[in-house]
């Protein structure tokens, strides 16, 4: 497997300078963040570390050529918007630019675009359902068509007030990924998977990665600590950002031990990339490089690294 991060954890470098940190830290893959330029509609967001809207070949090329000088490889192209937002406007721009970073990922050779399938936050699933099918199918086939794969990542964005009641992102559990790969069989629709999502939800993080195994394309290394004591006070119909913590790696409720046992069962040979959202490593860019060490350190005892 390769080892890797997000790069949405540091907006504050250069594609460069992200690329010489990897490298200097021992890290082998990176996931580049690709929002349009501008302001971030949340944490984490709007980090450009490749402008897709003007990527040309020789600027592809040139990118291709610093990972290579660094032994380092792209291990997918980020977006995450809300592609079902309630204003189809602001949808359609989600989607143009998710079609954007497909054809990004062509001209670099990247074999993943991760992002969200959204979600009308005000609507139930049943409402939402042909809408995700009248948006993704052709998003599906048109990522067919440039021989990308499409990995959705299963976090309900479902946190805060503005999120409540449904949340901005349908795929948020097996029985739904099911129905979502049943309805769009094809081979290039899977799963960014990240188990802390899981863990909050209070579900199995480990039994999705036996069933859904062929539809793995990139994993997502974040941990998140359950607060028992403060779910016991305000109940799971408060919002989760209430009683549970995003953390590192091995800061959390995740047993990574179990985790990699099951997915080198499964016979995954793809990325992991550790994805930083724990507040406590926040105040500085040198606290967020050093939560990327620090993770790299700790997952490494459970990998047979391909370096």
């Amino acid at each position: 497997m390769k080892l890797g991060f997000v790069s949405a954890i540091l907006p504050d470098l250069s594609l460069e300078e992200v690329v010489a940190f990897a490298a200097e830290s021992g890290y082998s893959c990176i996931e580049v963040m690709c929002w349009p330029k501008g302001k971030a509609e949340r944490r984490y967001a709007g980090v450009t570390h490749i402008d897709v809207t003007t990527l040309t070949a020789s600027r592809a090329a040139e990118i291709n050529n610093l990972f290579a000088d660094h032994h380092l490889s792209i291990s997918g192209l980020g977006y995450y918007p809300n592609p079902l937002a309630p204003d189809e406007a602001e949808a359609r721009v989600y989607v143009e630019h998710i079609k954007a970073v497909i054809v990004a990922a062509q001209q670099l050779g990247v074999p993943v675009v991760n992002t969200f399938i959204g979600r009308d936050w005000t609507r139930s699933l049943e409402e939402n359902w042909p809408r995700f099918l009248s948006t993704w199918k052709p998003l599906i086939a048109f990522a067919e068509d440039h021989g990308v794969k499409i990995g959705i990542e299963n976090c309900p964005m479902l946190f805060t007030r503005d999120e409540w009641p449904g949340g901005k992102n349908l795929a948020r559990s097996p029985a739904i990924w099911r129905r979502m790969f049943e309805d769009i069989p094809s081979a290039n629709f899977g799963l960014n998977y990240d188990p802390s999502h899981l863990i909050w939800q209070q579900m199995d993080y480990l039994a999705p990665l036996r069933e859904f195994k062929d539809r793995l394309f990139h994993i997502h290394a974040k941990d998140a600590r359950l607060d028992r004591h403060k779910l016991d006070q305000v109940g799971v119909l408060a919002f989760p950002n209430e009683y549970h913590t995003p953390k590192l790696p091995g800061l959390g409720d995740v047993d990574w031990g179990k985790f990699f046992s099951v997915l080198t069962d499964t016979g995954y040979q793809g990325p992991v990339a550790v994805e930083v959202e724990d507040r406590a490593y926040e105040g500085s860019l040198a606290l967020r490089q050093a939560s990327l060490v620090q993770s790299l350190a700790y997952l490494r005892q459970y990998l047979t690294l391909d370096l």
